[in-house]
């Protein structure tokens, strides 16, 4: 059997008792050995036994592995080798070189583990007669008072300690107390979640011994177990000896154990007795039903904060949009639409990319509400408008007591989102930091709280959105390039408004019923004239900025009249003005075009200060013919050559 103990890491302090033949190492859940630091591989090592030794094997992780005795150090990168035997008291140094997890190998002799004998079992179903027999005991009292510990509780965390208190209180020749409690998803896997050792032991808290607590979960049973090679008798040498003993007791839910409670003697005097075995017996139907509770709460807890921030999200949210709600006829329109159809039902990432205001959410949204996600959230966040500790917390979620103001654990949008659509908008104004972690969830589909030692899976869809050039980022070193390409999977380019100008009188209309739905009036219609201005508009904004005038004109106008261009604002209505200055005299058709070219010709000089070679090279003609032009129209134009 092989022992590691965490010494640096987010798990220092665990210890892991392996008696499997190949025992895996990562952070991947299947593992045998989990660890939660990110940089580590999801599969990132292997031990296993070769004849009478040990040896562990990188696994071609991203970070290497290293293996140190005493000062000597065995690099496993695969320049040299990728693996290297084991001995005891190696230690291991896995991932990032400057602040690697390291574990403290222990080699058990197998004859160690032979050594341990079961003295006394107890079943759930003698769990009654047992109560009965503890109740009429002397030690009643005592079992009642630790009882006592649990009243009250409802975090986990203190639960857990009050059960860990009890028992050293009720048990004095225990030293050592730890619990683990089974996985959410996968309750044949348990976890270890306290450890806890008595103060005037001056011992250290030691992890639960997989080999106890798999002959709890074989048996069903709780069980009292001692390390002699002989059989146990009950003289008063014996009694009296320093020799290990364990009580391993499952926590009960109905017939299910939700959690194995260990305390052993390491550090004391005197084997357990059966009466010790009795009495955390009944003490544990009662840890169990506060455990329990407080796991209960907590899920509360958690579906009240997920609810929180859908309730949110809810409320800031567009309504649920689909294509045919989107308002576009236009050729470049059309050949959008026939893009988003082929991505729409896939898990490809999608990138839109276009100019401000050009409705990225909305083709996002879009794309959740027509795909098999239409049932779970679709959650929107501008990257640019929270900065990067706050932006950290909002996607990932914290723990509570993480950072200053952190007074209750809060769920991420990636949790929040979890099944359906997160919305990354702005996606070029992340800072580098939270680059990387997003890159470890879209490669892992994992994220992890600020503050939390445990990542958690997820199933979220990413649409992300950027007004800039991402390969230009990248050139800049403001973007990485391994998740440009993460991103890149499935890019659609948004069209400006302004060359989609067919567009424009559709989306009038759409406003225009929109806002005097909302605010309950009636407008006549848009004219011709003034129709034929908005049309004209360059909109550096696009849709938002017409959407904005729309707004604005429904506000303006008198109940039931006609929007004229007088209505229009002054950057739209600046057209109008132009058309008035150059408006030709009434006449023949002859005279009026005349009339325009001499007003082109004047401008176009002035605009390149009288300079006839650039004049005649911007309209398009000779030097010779502007000439003419010039002298048929008596245009005097001073050369500045």
């Amino acid at each position: 059997m092989i022992r590691l103990e965490v010494i640096q890491g987010q798990s220092k302090g665990r210890v892991f008792e392996c008696a499997e033949e190949r025992i895996t190492i990562g952070r991947a859940p299947t593992a045998t050995v989990v660890l939660a630091d990110y940089h580590l591989s999801g599969e990132h090592g292997l031990l296993f036994q070769e004849g009478d030794s040990f040896v562990y094997r990188d696994l071609r992780s991203t970070n290497g592995s290293m293996l140190l005795r005493g000062q000597k150090r065995i690099l496993l990168d695969g320049s040299d080798h990728w693996e290297a035997a084991v001995q005891d008291g190696d230690r291991l140094l896995l991932g990032d070189a400057t602040s690697p997890v390291i574990l403290l190998v222990k080699i058990v002799d197998s004859s160690e583990a032979e050594e341990q004998r079961i003295i006394a079992t107890r079943s759930l179903a003698e769990l009654e007669a047992v109560a009965g027999k503890v109740e009429k005991g002397p030690e009643v009292t005592a079992l009642y008072t630790a009882i006592k510990h649990l009243g009250g509780r409802i975090e986990l965390a203190e639960t857990l300690e009050a059960v860990a208190r009890a028992v050293l209180e009720l048990v004095p020749r225990a030293t050592h107390v730890s619990i683990s409690l089974s996985e959410e998803k996968d309750e044949s896997r348990f976890v270890p979640m306290l450890a806890r050792a008595r103060e005037s032991s001056g011992g250290e808290p030691v992890m639960m011994s997989r080999a106890v607590l798999r002959r709890v979960l074989k048996d069903r049973a709780a069980v009292l177990a001692a390390n002699a090679r002989d059989e146990l008798g009950s003289s008063e040498s014996i009694m009296g000896a320093k020799i290990r003993s364990t009580i391993g007791v499952p926590l009960w839910r109905g017939d299910k154990i939700l959690g194995v409670l260990e305390c052993d003697n390491r550090a004391s005097a005197g084997i357990f007795q059966e009466r010790d075995l009795d009495l955390l017996l009944v003490l544990c139907g009662q840890a169990a039903l506060a455990i329990d509770n407080a796991l209960l709460h907590q899920e509360l807890k958690l579906a009240e904060e997920k609810l929180r921030g859908e309730n949110r999200y809810l409320k800031g949210r567009q309504p649920d949009v689909t294509f045919d709600r989107i308002v576009g006829d236009s050729p470049a329109m059309r050949a959008v639409f026939t893009q988003l159809e082929k991505v729409i039902d896939t898990r490809a990432t999608v990138c839109i990319m276009g100019e401000t205001g050009t409705g990225k959410e909305l083709v996002a949204n879009a794309i959740h509400h027509g795909s098999k996600r239409r049932e779970k959230m679709f959650v929107a966040q501008n990257c640019a408008a929270l900065p990067e500790n706050l932006l950290e917390s909002e996607l990932f979620g914290h723990k509570k007591g993480s950072f200053t103001g952190a007074d209750h654990d809060k769920k991420g949008l990636f949790e929040i989102a979890d099944g359906g659509t997160l919305f990354l908008d702005e996606i070029a104004e992340m800072a580098m930091t939270l680059q990387a972690k997003l890159l470890r969830v879209l490669q892992e589909g994992e994220v992890r709280p600020v503050g939390a030692s445990k990542s958690r899976i997820v199933d979220v869809r990413i649409i992300c959105a950027t007004n800039k050039s991402l390969e230009k980022e990248v050139e800049t070193g403001r973007f990485r390039q391994d998740l440009f390409y993460r991103l890149m999977v499935f890019p659609i380019q948004l069209p400006p408004l302004r060359e989609r100008a067919e567009d424009i009188p559709l989306l009038v209309q759409h406003f225009l019923r929109k806002y005097t739905s909302e605010m309950r009036k009636s407008v006549g219609g848009v004219s011709q004239e003034a129709l034929n201005h908005l049309c004209a508009h360059g909109w550096p904004g696009n849709i938002r900025e017409l959407e904005n005038e729309i707004q604005r004109l429904t506000i303006q106008v008198e109940d039931g009249e006609i929007i004229r261009p007088e209505h229009l604002s002054p950057q739209i209505r600046k057209v109008e003005s132009l058309v008035e200055r150059i408006a030709p005299p009434k006449g023949t058709l002859k005279d009026m075009m005349e009339h325009l070219e001499r007003w082109l010709l004047i401008q176009a000089l002035r605009e390149h200060g009288n300079n006839k070679t650039q004049t005649a090279a911007a309209l398009g003609i000779t030097r010779e013919g502007l000439h003419k032009k010039l002298s048929k129209f008596g245009i005097d134009g001073k050369s500045r050559e």
